[in-house]
């Protein structure tokens, strides 16, 4: 029998006030406040399927929630019919919080506004046993999935053929992503390649694994669902029915199996299982089209295919580009109008993007006015580069820009170093985006694998990680003679800790595997759904720390480390706590599911006083008031691997094109004429992507001194005006040629630091920088060893430096 939807009105797949009608009703006016004519046409327009062509920075998270609001307000569809997908549970929460605010929280109680995994985990808790798994299954995260990996690997020696688990987690997922299972994946694979065939049995243990231990890895929560949906009729019709609005966001970025996801859910259902559906269910009769058959649901995305980036992680352009073919009859609007940024950014960013096919032709505007001229730069060298930054910023800063509100963006991490080494130089507080994230710290993985394996009995792997934290004696010898007694008599390995007696181990390993095995069998049967009242995630947690010492073996090392990662698992416990105190009824297994589900991008703060440095990916949907676009070179910016892959320089130019559209006010664009790789200095040239940016929105900067590539008698800078009329542009497309052995250069910046112990500097006092040359001191701000210090160079201007590690001596 089909399971019926929690908090499933049976009337929900009736027809609502309005739909089906000639002319649906209009929402409030209020409602419809301050939108322009298009954003204004997508939230009223109703039809099958809709595409909204979002701009950058045109209001879509507006339209989306109007939208979904108008439906609401005008009784066109109950909450509980309505999906709303986003890429983050961030995006969700800000959509889910918006439309509660338009319309109130408790007329929007009962939609589903998540994530794709968020929305395919409820599903699965639901029907998993379906097909074998149980409610209670558990998902591996990143780590989980490269310790399988790693130990299957080490099992078949496939080392030798050059397997890394990195290599394999990336084939395994592209073919997930794909709907390719093992056994499909086998179907095509050539074994007498023995790097093929080794594959394919990494892959098909790693498959069993994941059944054996009753756990989904993140790409089968949506490729499950899939599979779900075509081998059970019943429940994908279930689905179909309750759902009646799909609404998808960033669709831009949606893989196959997400793409595939949509497609089941918008499919018809067909008369007779709609009857039967309906029948066995006690459900109040549906509107139903000519055939008897209940209509699709009406589907509505938005996306630009313009800022389509991430192919690397399986998204398909095709999904957008191809939309009208999908799904014929489609209306297509297109938003752009720019709330963000200014028409001469707008202007440079509409050029770059115009230069790639096979897209919808927008072009971005905005009534904001044409602001400031993109300002240019073309260092020597990185550090040249990055000191020109650092000094930028603290012209902005100077000029009340707050540090929250400005972004260094740059293609790869290993740019990092010399922005890094020079903002500490410069006395610049910073952070880079993308560091060791709370969940991924060892000690919290930890505690949370026993909080796994109490709400997961048959999941091994989060086993081993505690089996010996805190340190009891069960080493790998141990451990192994407990797979392999699990293994012969049919048990999972936590079963096997109960029959720990059975093995002939020593008397006091034995002791410590059943004291194990205790501590955990107790608190499985506290937080066990059967429970009329089941232990929360809270009082779980708190039980096996101290049931199992683990804080105070971390306390009692006394390494001040260990004592920070104590008081990150205490943090963990305030975590528990407070998902208590917001879910009365929340249980141990929802509080895993809600952290599993979190992204790195949710974690992403503004609001400290730093300035932000991330890669042009991490960039993506966040906005700035000055943004610093660094390394727009050849071989960085395209990036020299997408030379060899289909597609590979489109996707980075709109990769420019999300970096540029990011800014506000402010638009800097960086390049040096050397940078080091791979330990190597080489010659760097001008990304192909600056020539199609119109000079005149540039102002081309150099560096202190005469920088020049022409004989010191004409500017170097990419596009500058030349005496006579020349221009980069007249020179029928030629790069600037590349810098000579002997050095123009009268101030070469490099990353040189020195320990100046307690040296003090006052007003007035005259300095020779190793870099800068000689200077007079203008300000002195904080105490040492952080007290800055103002100078005023004869050469090179005015500079901030961190006394107590700047490359100076006082004269």
């Amino acid at each position: 029998m089909t399971q019926v939807l929690d908090g499933f009105d049976p009337a929900a797949g009736s027809n609502p006030r309005g739909s089906g009608s000639a002319t649906p009703p209009v929402p409030d006016e209020a409602l419809l406040d301050g939108l322009n004519p298009r954003q204004r046409e997508a939230v009223l327009y109703r039809g099958q399927s809709l595409l909204i062509v979002a701009g950058a920075g045109s209001g879509k998270t507006s339209v989306l929630t109007r939208r979904i609001a108008g439906l609401l307000q005008t009784r066109e569809a109950w909450p509980s019919q309505i999906l709303a997908i986003t890429f983050t549970n961030k995006a969700a929460a800000e959509m889910r919080d918006r439309v509660g605010a338009l319309i109130g929280r408790e007329a929007a109680e009962g939609m589903w506004i998540s994530t794709f995994h968020s929305a395919c985990v409820r599903i699965l808790r639901r029907e998993a046993e379906n097909f074998g798994f149980t409610r209670s299954f558990t998902i591996y995260d990143s780590a989980d999935s490269r310790a399988l990996v790693k130990r299957i690997i080490k099992e078949l020696d496939a080392d030798t053929l050059g397997f890394t688990v990195g290599t394999v987690l990336g084939k395994i997922s592209k073919a997930k992503n794909e709907l390719s299972d093992v056994e499909s994946y086998a179907r095509s694979a050539n074994f007498n390649d023995p790097n093929e065939a080794g594959f394919v049995e990494i892959f098909r243990r790693y498959s069993q694994a994941l059944a054996k231990a009753n756990a989904f890895d993140f790409d089968d929560l949506i490729a499950q669902t899939v599979y779900l949906f075509r081998a059970f009729p019943a429940v994908a019709a279930l689905y179909r029915r309750r759902f009646r609005h799909i609404l998808v966001d960033e669709y831009q970025d949606t893989n196959h199996a997400q793409y595939s996801l949509i497609r089941e859910l918008t499919r018809e259902v067909d008369a007779a299982t709609a009857n039967d559906l309906e029948a066995e269910n006690g459900f109040t009769k549906s509107r139903r089209g000519p055939r008897g058959e209940i209509p699709g649901a009406s589907l509505t995305v938005v996306g630009d295919s313009d800022q389509s980036i991430y192919a690397f992680r399986g998204a398909d352009i095709r999904n957008i580009v191809e939309f009208e073919h999908d799904f014929p009859h489609s209306k297509v609007i297109l938003l752009e109008q720019n709330y963000r940024s200014t028409q001469n950014i707008l202007d440079a960013a509409n050029s770059v993007i115009s230069n790639n096919f096979d897209r919808k032709d927008k072009k971005l505007f905005t009534t904001i006015g044409a602001g400031d001229k993109i300002v240019g730069f073309t260092g020597y060298s990185g550090h040249d580069e990055a000191q020109f930054v650092a000094d930028e910023i603290a012209k902005l800063h100077d000029g009340g820009v707050a540090y929250k509100d400005i972004a260094v963006f740059y293609r790869t991490n290993a740019q990092t170093r010399a922005l890094e080494e020079i903002f500490i130089r410069s006395a610049l507080p910073y952070r880079v985006l993308g560091g060791t994230k709370f969940y991924e710290r060892a000690e919290i993985k930890d505690a949370m694998a026993y909080l796994i394996t109490v709400a997961n009995p048959a999941d091994p792997l989060a086993l081993r990680r505690v089996m010996n934290v805190p340190k009891r004696g069960i080493g790998p010898a141990t451990e192994a003679a407990l797979q392999s007694f699990a293994d012969s008599n049919a048990l999972t390995l936590r079963d096997a800790l109960s029959s720990a007696g059975e093995l002939g181990l020593g008397p006091k390993v034995t002791g410590a595997i059943l004291e194990l095995a205790g501590i955990l069998d107790e608190a499985t049967a506290t937080a066990s759904l059967d429970q009329v009242r089941p232990a929360g995630p809270a009082d779980v947690l708190i039980t096996l720390l101290q049931r199992t010492h683990f804080v105070e073996a971390l306390r009692n090392t006394g390494d001040p480390q260990d004592e920070a990662r104590a008081e990150n698992v205490e943090e963990l416990i305030s975590v528990t706590k407070e998902f208590q105190k917001n879910n009365p009824n929340g249980t141990l297994l929802d509080f895993l599911t809600e952290v599993s589900l979190v992204a790195a991008a949710d974690e992403l703060d503004d609001s400290s006083g730093t300035v932000s440095l991330m890669t042009l990916h991490t960039a993506k949907g966040l906005e700035y008031e000055a943004v610093f676009l660094t390394g727009v070179e050849e071989g960085l910016l395209p990036h020299q691997m997408s030379a060899g892959e289909i597609g590979g320089p489109a996707e980075e130019r709109r990769l420019f094109y999300v970096g540029i559209t990011r800014a506000r006010r402010k638009l800097y664009l960086s390049l040096a004429m050397t940078r080091a790789q791979f330990g190597e200095i080489g010659v760097a040239m001008p990304s192909r992507y600056l020539q199609e940016i119109p000079a005149e929105l540039i102002d081309w900067k150099q560096s202190p001194g005469d920088a020049t590539s022409r004989g010191g008698t004409q500017p170097r800078a990419l596009n500058a005006r030349r005496e006579g009329g020349f221009n980069f542009r007249d020179s029928v497309g030629q790069l600037p040629p590349a810098p000579r052995e002997k050095r123009e250069w009268t101030s070469a910046v490099t990353n040189r630091v020195r320990d100046n112990g307690e040296l003090t500097l006052a007003v007035g006092d005259r300095i020779r920088h190793a870099d800068f040359g000689d200077g007079r001191v203008t300000a002195v701000t904080g105490v040492v060893p952080k007290a800055v210090a103002e100078v005023q160079f004869d050469n090179a201007g005015r500079k901030r430096l961190l006394i107590k590690i700047a490359p100076i001596e006082k004269l």
